[in-house]
């Protein structure tokens, strides 16, 4: 059956565009007050060290862009490195599921701010109700098509770039700009471990970028795009990351902005702009967290579909008509409907950190091993970005082990269970390739 995950070609503005829009989400709304309370005062320089770290992730990606530019993106990647193995399915899978775990964190993310609407309620139902309903919104906004898609993400992701890059630059002015680094350092020093930690979030903050990496094959001349589209949309991102952090340390005290981590941002307006600030920021919440997901719900079926069509994974229809991709929409819709209810915004964010810097160790380790010669990649730089995600992930582990050993756990077993299931998959579908051979024969 035919996959659908070729769409029209992308300028180089509209793959930074794409990029930007989906980082620009639950990255910043959410993720602030987590950071913060990982890293303590020294929060905003997590997002700079974070997008520091990003860059030499990224030099693989590009590498590997450049040498196959494919819609299928890092499952094509993975193949190239590991071959027809569990190794890249399990892997690939990874990918998807950290995917479709952060479409579930935007998801609550957006019905943690929408909620502040109805006089500050912090209700888990509501919350999960709001989270859910957007989901659906953008499942069926998917679902009318790829164009309608395009159409809607580029428009959304401009109005949240530059309406969060004013809000950023005006609440940086606007509040005590000259003691923003006294502040930041006047407070007890973060311990390393926690900074460390706080960076795994960070990264996830930045790993949109991903998505213009399963785009190559869609962007216009992508030996030369796909590279500099990644790059503009991190130092775009970084940016309105760094003024977004400074404006909210310099108005909310750190015990303030650890009280409201899961709408920092809305409480951060409001001693500097007011009710008016506090409205503004959860409108912008939503625009931002609505257009993430539809971006994110979109990439992840064609991931899923990529690989259903690799041989990789097995596939159901379960009596549903249309294309794969139709079908892979329902499931990633489904699994991120599942976390929004059942997972708060800390889980939610620790699990996609732990499997997306998982994934991301395996196709670096590909790449240094069976594809540097190939890709003309630097050992050094690829060596380095494995050594970076090690330490950042043992960090993350470190402190989940002290302060949440379930998440831990089910992070390891999810892994497990991926894995082992995609050995036994793949080794009957090879016994049932060479049995239909030999019958030929």
């Amino acid at each position: 059956m035919k996959t659908d995950y070729q769409a029209k070609s992308l300028t180089l503005t509209g793959a930074v565009a794409m990029g930007t829009g989906v980082m620009i989400g639950a990255g910043i709304f959410a993720l602030t007050g987590q950071i913060a309370e990982l890293a303590g005062p020294g929060f905003p320089w997590v997002f700079v060290v974070a997008a520091l770290v990003t860059g030499f992730s990224a030099y693989s990606y590009v590498k590997l862009s450049n040498a196959f530019p494919s819609a299928g993106g890092i499952a094509m990647f993975l193949e190239k490195a590991y071959g027809r193995t569990a190794v890249t399915a399990s892997a690939g899978l990874l990918m998807a599921f950290s995917m479709v775990i952060n479409e579930s964190l935007v998801a609550r993310t957006f019905g943690t701010y929408t909620a502040q609407l109805f006089n500050g309620s912090e209700s888990g139902f509501l919350v999960s109700a709001l989270g859910v309903m957007l989901i659906v919104i953008a499942f069926l906004i998917n679902i009318s098509g790829n164009r309608l898609v395009g159409s809607v993400s580029l428009v959304m992701a401009v109005a949240k770039v530059i309406g969060i890059g004013v809000l950023a630059l005006a609440g940086f002015i606007a509040a005590r700009e000259l003691d923003i680094l006294t502040t930041a350092q006047s407070s007890a020093e973060p311990s390393v471990l926690g900074f460390i930690a706080a960076l795994a979030l960070g990264i996830l903050a930045f790993k949109g970028f991903t998505t213009i990496t399963n785009s190559g094959s869609e962007i216009v001349d992508p030996h030369r795009n796909v590279g500099r589209a990644i790059i503009l949309s991190i130092v775009i991102c970084v940016v309105i990351y760094l003024l977004v952090a400074l404006a909210v340390n310099a108005s909310l005290s750190l015990p303030e902005i650890i009280a409201a981590r899961d709408y920092a941002l809305a409480e951060a307006a409001r001693p500097t702009f007011g009710n008016l600030g506090v409205t503004l920021t959860i409108l912008l919440a939503m625009v931002a967290t609505a257009s993430g997901l539809i971006a994110s719900i979109f990439a992840v079926s064609r991931m899923l579909a990529m690989l259903t069509d690799m041989k990789l994974i097995p596939h159901r229809h379960f009596g549903m008509p249309g294309r794969i991709q139709t079908h892979t929409l329902v499931y990633t819709a489904c699994i991120a409907i599942v976390l929004t209810v059942f997972f708060d915004l800390g889980r939610i964010a620790s699990l996609g950190a732990m499997l997306y810097l998982v994934m991301d160790i395996t196709v670096h380790w590909g790449l240094l091993r069976h594809l540097r010669d190939k890709v003309r990649a630097n050992s050094l730089v690829v060596g380095l970005a494995i050594v970076l995600d090690v330490v950042i992930l043992t960090g993350l582990l470190i402190v989940k082990l002290e302060t949440d050993t379930l998440i831990v756990a089910v992070a390891g077993i999810l892994i497990l269970i991926i894995y082992i299931a995609e050995r036994v998959f793949l080794g009957r579908t090879s016994s049932n390739i060479q049995a239909t051979h030999s019958g030929h024969e």
